[in-house]
């Protein structure tokens, strides 16, 4: 095992494209570090470099305290998973497994134990004997995962792993890679866009946009506390409601309603007419004559919940079209009908602030 340290590490292509832009993350020893932003975000960049697939343009990238800058990528130490999980085709289940092990020339003995046991811990004892068109995608990417596991790295990294897989087995797949990794207790860096994927299986989330970290932290203080705008929107499904409003005296306008924010973080506003309100979905209720007037377009019914969507009462036919989205969850039992107008009430200790302008958060 190992700890991993991005010391200002950059990326810039020879168009001048800059992928990756002063890179600062330290991933400690035994950590599931997830990196996760939407396309072109830089997180695969930052992935390829630290296993040497890509040069690092400025920086140093650090593993277990050596500089691996120019240390070749099969001296790393590291096993990596491919979205593709490039497996070979014409070799057995137990032959992928064992080929890197041949690579570093262990006995015939010592590989078939190793791979037996990594086989059994995976659930794949029985499929040893076949080969990659004969398995599903879910057992083609549980071999892949053994391939890499079995040869006990320093480092496991996962280029998307499981975007090849229908949504019931990803569910079912990432249970178990963050229950394995626990297990084993190898250092691993996940990459993916699925921010629900990122949640739930990393002990830190690393938020990247335009090749810049964002904030990286544990997924409940991502939730509670997004640093930005861009965290605060990405993070969350269905994403926090971002409305802008006019500072007032006591709070911040929606429509007719006043949302209650304390004065000190008015005050860190100074100088703005408007501050961007965030408020989670689930933070919203039902209210008789307070809170905030919705127009409900849609109400979508789930079964355990319900979700209301809708625009601020009152705009005109010409500013709904453009209107930002509000999305409230509510009860399934009770949920109000399309083309209604209601009102939802707001718990202050849960509404979050930022600057329009910066995008900074500016609440508590």
């Amino acid at each position: 095992m190992a700890s991993v340290t991005f010391d200002r590490v950059s990326k810039v292509y020879d168009n001048g494209f800059k992928a990756v832009d002063d890179l600062e993350l330290e991933i400690r020893d035994g950590e599931f570090m997830v990196l996760v932003g939407p396309s072109g975000c830089g997180k695969t960049t930052a992935l390829r470099m630290l296993a040497g697939l890509e040069e690092i343009s400025d920086g140093e990238l650090v593993i277990d305290n050596t500089v691996v800058n120019e240390v070749a990528p099969q001296k790393r130490d590291i096993a990596m998973v491919f979205q593709n999980y490039a497996l070979y085709p014409h070799l057995t289940v137990y032959d992928n497994m064992a080929y890197g092990l041949k690579i570093q020339k262990l006995s015939k003995s010592e590989i078939k134990t190793r791979v037996n046991e990594i086989a059994k811990v995976i659930g794949l004892e029985d499929l040893l004997d076949r080969k990659p068109k004969a398995l599903s995608g879910g057992q083609r990417q549980r071999v892949a995962m053994g391939r890499a596991i079995v040869r006990s790295p320093q480092v496991f990294l996962m280029d998307e792993p499981l975007s090849n897989l229908d949504a019931k087995l990803r569910v079912s797949t990432r249970t178990q890679i963050a229950a394995l990794q626990t297990r084993l207790g190898v250092t691993t860096v996940y990459v993916t866009h699925d921010q629900v994927e990122a949640m739930t299986m990393g002990d830190r989330v690393a938020v990247m946009k335009d090749g810049v970290l964002q904030q990286c932290d544990t997924p409940l203080s991502l939730y509670d506390k997004p640093k930005n705008l861009f965290v605060a929107g990405f993070i969350g499904s269905p994403a926090m409601n971002l409305m802008e409003g006019a500072v007032v005296e006591d709070g911040v306008k929606l429509g007719d309603y006043v949302v209650p924010v304390p004065r000190d973080t008015l005050a860190k506003a100074s100088g703005e007419k408007s501050i961007m309100l965030g408020i989670r979905p689930e933070n919203f209720q039902l209210g008789g004559d307070d809170g905030i007037p919705i127009d409900v377009a849609v109400t979508e019914e789930l079964g355990a919940d319900a979700f209301v969507y809708g625009t601020l009462s009152g705009l005109a036919d010409d500013e709904q079209l453009t209107a930002q989205q509000i999305v409230g969850r509510v009860s399934s039992r009770t949920p109000p009908q399309r083309g209604t107008t209601v009102r939802l009430t707001i718990d202050p200790s849960h509404v979050h602030a930022f600057s329009p302008k910066k995008g900074d958060r500016i609440s508590g």
